[in-house]
């Protein structure tokens, strides 16, 4: 009975808000029009928080665990013999965590050379759209540490801790240009304590480009290059350059590449490459990573998930999700939406797709409602038993 109560009240207002449609106001300037526009971040400009070698601008949700295998085979060039470098293999497993949205922290270990490192990387500023405060790139700071594992190269000597350390630091300029198109630039300058030769020096400063190409829904072609500005010995070492694809496969994402270099962290790609493309001294490789969600998500009530200005289009009318308010301790849930008819002069950009109209009158069903009138419009204050 109440359910009829309820078609009959919208079918007969329905009556006075199709005679109203020929009025061309705006729906949002009728309903909280003087809003201004939310701030929204871009998302997913690379699917990993790295390129290939290099760190990209995106990050790990919060409370999110990476476990991360790179796996790197030997030089293409050996033949047959090596089973074009299949025989050999060299890894760096790692696990990087999602602190904040801006903020996460990792852990690794590499075969090449035996060293352990760890990073922590913060974006002061991400790539936004909305509001004044929106950005159009998003700006990654990395700061890293590395740890010569190797045994002394000469043990008879006064050999310190401090010699096996090397750090890194790292700025990431990126933008998200398309759905299919994402680039960055990274200057990054490392610095080890202990160098070869008495000639060479501890810092390095070199210059990277990272890029993401989608070729279809789960495919995408990267490529990562560093390239050594001050610090580079006259022979025997390489820029890094990397390119790959990527294969999104559900949980995780799988990547195929062909790279130059054999280590897989800062101080090892950018210092010690010591294979050229030109030469065909190139490694197949794949970098595998599953993310778990340890922290669990909180479980959002029905009229929660309403908290947002929406749109639901079907046969010339939509919705305008309003405000929503909820109390748990009172039971109680509020919600407006505007409801008009006729020609849609303008969409919010976020939708919020209904099946039909009939779908929205069975979502009011067994609600108590009160019904206000604007020329074009129909306001609906809901309140939950």
């Amino acid at each position: 009975m109440k359910r009829f109560q309820l078609y009959a009240l919208i079918a007969a207002i329905s009556v006075f808000a199709n005679t109203a449609s020929a009025q061309d106001e705006d729906l949002l300037s009728m309903v909280g029009g003087d809003e201004k526009p939310q701030k929204e971040r871009v998302k997913y400009a690379f699917k990993s928080p790295r390129v290939i070698n290099s760190h990209s601008i995106e990050f790990l949700n919060p409370g999110t665990l990476d476990f991360r295998i790179l796996h790197r085979f030997g030089q293409l060039d050996q033949g047959y013999k090596n089973f074009f470098g299949l025989d050999q293999a060299s890894m760096r497993m790692s696990f990087d965590f999602g602190i904040m949205h801006n903020l996460m922290a990792g852990v690794g270990r590499s075969t090449f050379k035996k060293e352990l490192d760890a990073f922590v990387k913060y974006a002061p500023i991400r790539q936004s759209t909305g509001g004044k405060l929106s950005s159009p790139v998003t700006l990654a700071l990395v700061s890293g540490i590395t740890m010569d594992g190797m045994p002394w190269a000469d043990p008879s000597r006064t050999n310190y801790f401090t010699s096996r350390l090397a750090y890194y630091f790292q700025a990431i300029i990126g933008r998200k240009f398309s759905e299919g198109f994402s680039l960055q630039v990274s200057p990054t300058m490392v610095h080890r304590n202990l160098v070869q030769l008495e000639g060479d020096p501890n810092n390095i400063y070199a210059l990277g480009v990272g890029g993401r190409l989608k070729l279809s829904k789960r495919i995408a072609l990267t490529w990562d290059y560093n390239h050594v500005l001050v610090g580079m010995p006259d022979s025997g070492y390489y820029n890094p350059l990397s390119v790959g694809v990527d294969i999104e496969t559900g949980g995780h994402v799988f990547q195929l590449h062909f790279s130059n270099a054999t280590g897989m962290n800062e101080r090892a790609f950018i210092t010690e490459t010591t294979g050229n493309w030109g030469k065909g001294e190139v490694r197949f490789g794949f970098n595998l990573s599953r993310v778990f969600q340890l922290k669990k998500k909180r479980k959002i009530n029905p009229a929660e998930k309403l908290e947002y200005e929406s749109a639901a289009v079907n046969q010339g009318h939509f919705i305008f999700v309003k405000t929503v308010i909820w109390t748990p301790q009172h039971s109680i849930s509020w919600f407006v939406a505007a409801v008009r008819f006729g020609p849609i002069s303008s969409i919010p950009t976020k939708k919020l797709m209904i099946p039909s109209f009939e779908k929205f009158l069975l979502m009011l069903s067994g609600h108590q409602i009160m019904v206000g009138k604007n020329p074009g419009i129909l306001l609906f204050l809901l309140a939950k038993d």
